[in-house]
């Protein structure tokens, strides 16, 4: 499967457009981060791959097929949406949270089946966390409830996820946890695009990054080349150092400078 975004801009109000000419592709088993300050257009971009807001100019397409011509049940089953946390109305299972992902597969007044439970089971284990299928969603931890939204997308049949600030509110614990089972999925053929605050989590499970500048495009391309000083620089406004340590590793630290003398 190949997501792509061909020029794609988007405005909220006519004339004062909120993303501008933004181009993006990948394919199976391809990680995307979108950086990028508040405000910058990273969750409009990702409304648009979704389908859920149609470009004011541009095209996004699925295998060469442009995503306004597919019917939702048909996006759904291409495209799913992983949300930030939310606190549901009701507490529900974790195993009747995946199971809603199954919602496109079903008709009008079918239930879930056998096959469906089983597709959940694979989903949960498949982000191991199988053992809490019976536990209240509302009961477990925020990285926890993150992998059941992980799983939902899974048992929903979606090839490429679209991840909105997964690792949000988590300890670095859990950032890693969730992201290590992001790039675990990939290595299965699952592709994902994820927006984020954080480059150096980018520098450590992205094979591209798309870094946004006021609704543009300011570079795109593997994390080295698409997170420069001089391109974090132009996302913050601020001075930042890309450091390296022993192993490899890059982080972004911002830049201090040395106190004068005296």
């Amino acid at each position: 499967m190949r997501l792509a975004a061909t020029d794609v801009s988007y405005a909220y109000v006519r004339g004062e457009e909120v993303l501008r000419g933004v181009s993006l592709s990948l394919v199976d088993g391809e990680v995307a981060f979108v950086l990028g300050a508040n405000g910058s257009g990273k969750t409009t971009l990702l409304q648009c791959l979704s389908g859920v807001r149609q470009p004011t100019s541009g095209v996004v397409s699925v295998d060469g097929r442009p995503l306004a011509e597919l019917t939702p049940r048909e996006r759904a089953r291409w495209i799913g949406v992983v949300p930030q946390l939310h606190e549901p109305a009701f507490a529900f299972t974790v195993a009747e949270a995946v199971l809603m992902g199954r919602a496109p597969h079903l008709g009008l007044f079918a239930r879930p089946g056998p096959g469906d439970r089983a597709i959940v089971d694979r989903a949960l284990e498949a982000v191991g966390i199988l053992g809490m299928k019976h536990r209240a969603y509302t009961e477990i931890s925020g990285g926890e409830q993150q992998l059941v939204l992980i799983a939902r997308g899974l048992a929903q049949g979606a090839r490429c996820l679209l991840m909105d600030e997964p690792a949000a509110h988590l300890d670095p614990r859990h950032q890693h946890g969730i992201l290590g089972v992001v790039k675990e999925l990939a290595t299965g053929g699952h592709s994902f695009v994820v927006t984020s605050h954080q480059p150096d989590n980018a520098f450590l499970y992205a094979d591209s990054v798309l870094l946004l500048v006021a609704g543009t495009a300011h570079s795109y391309g593997r994390p080295a080349e698409a997170i420069t000083e001089t391109s974090l620089r132009a996302a913050y406004g601020m001075e930042f150092e890309i450091v390296q340590g022993q192993s490899g590793a890059r982080a972004v630290v911002p830049h201090i400078p040395p106190a004068s003398p005296g």
